[in-house]
């Protein structure tokens, strides 16, 4: 038992799903009961996280050896957080993830949040994977879910800062990184991480947290309540040409607020915007219609193919 008095648990990090998700780096010691991290380019040494977003998916697996695996993803206003619960994790993630599951099944919407282990690995052909393995699972209310944002989007922000800090005294060492006023607690993921990643860009992280913070705020209604069951045609078109997170209009403006906050002078991409109307409640199809009818009404432009600008 001399081996788990050093045993401590692992501070859990807030992180957006772009930031783990693009971790090609990780870190193992070499005791038995050494904790594993995934270190991130901004330098977060991630053993334990706590995430959130809205649950897209959760399917059932079974593994080769008979046990059965629950597999699904998180959205974020920055991407998805794959994670994966199998026999051996808490039987109280399971039987959360078994409700939420049910839920999701009845085509209820949620926001859940989670405190995870972080898991990194590497397939025989190199490519390399995140993922997170759920200790605790919650549904929560948009409110909960607005201070997560706003508090990941701060902790974000404190990284990227120290990320730029770092980078000019890097190569001398932790010492002078201290001195330079990187965080202590960043200090080790740094040291490792600058060299790792080579100075690649971190810029779609700033854009990030805007995502995030336009969330929180509370600028967009969509965000507020959960989207409404509305009868849907034979065609497939929802009564109306309403969507489950309002009527038409309500996706305009949703769409049109979006374009005004996220366009740094190029405009926005297609991906993005339809990735943030998802996080607001709104499919995919009905933000696909959205754009074509504010193209067609004179709304918007299409300067480059995929971008859109609101016309001034």
């Amino acid at each position: 038992m001399e081996p788990s008095r050093n045993i401590r648990r692992q501070p859990a990090w807030h992180v957006f799903a772009s930031e783990f998700g693009e971790a090609t780096l990780n870190e193992k010691g070499s005791g038995e009961y050494d904790p594993s991290f995934v270190i991130t380019r901004l330098g977060a040494k991630i053993n334990r996280c706590l995430v959130a977003g809205l649950l897209e998916r959760v399917e059932a697996r079974e593994t080769s050896s008979g046990q059965t695996m629950y597999q699904g993803q998180l959205r974020d206003p920055s991407g998805l957080m794959y994670f994966s619960v199998g026999d051996y994790d808490p039987e109280s993630a399971r039987e959360s993830i078994l409700g939420l599951s049910r839920a999701l099944e009845e085509g209820e919407t949620m926001h859940v949040m989670m405190v995870a282990k972080a898991r990194w690995y590497q397939t025989d052909e190199g490519a390399i994977y995140t993922s997170l393995r759920p200790e605790e699972v919650v549904r929560i209310d948009p409110s909960r879910y607005s201070a997560w944002l706003a508090r990941t989007a701060n902790a974000t922000l404190a990284r990227l800062a120290a990320y730029e800090r770092a980078q000019p005294v890097v190569s001398e060492g932790p010492a002078a990184m201290k001195q330079a006023g990187i965080p202590g607690h960043l200090v080790p993921g740094l040291s490792l991480a600058l060299p790792h990643y080579d100075g690649a860009s971190v810029e779609q992280y700033r854009l990030h947290v805007l995502q995030a913070l336009d969330i929180a705020e509370g600028r967009m209604d969509a965000v507020r309540t959960e989207p409404a069951k509305l009868p849907v045609h034979g065609d497939g078109e929802a009564e109306g040409e309403a969507s489950s997170a309002g009527g038409s209009d309500d996706a305009n403006d949703v769409m049109k607020q979006l374009i005004a906050t996220l366009d740094q002078g190029q405009g926005v991409d297609y991906e993005t915007l339809i990735r943030n109307m998802g996080a607001r409640g709104f499919d995919a199809g009905l933000a696909d219609t959205t754009l074509d009818a504010l193209f067609d009404e004179g709304s918007i432009l299409e300067p480059n193919f995929g971008w859109y600008r609101l016309v001034e």
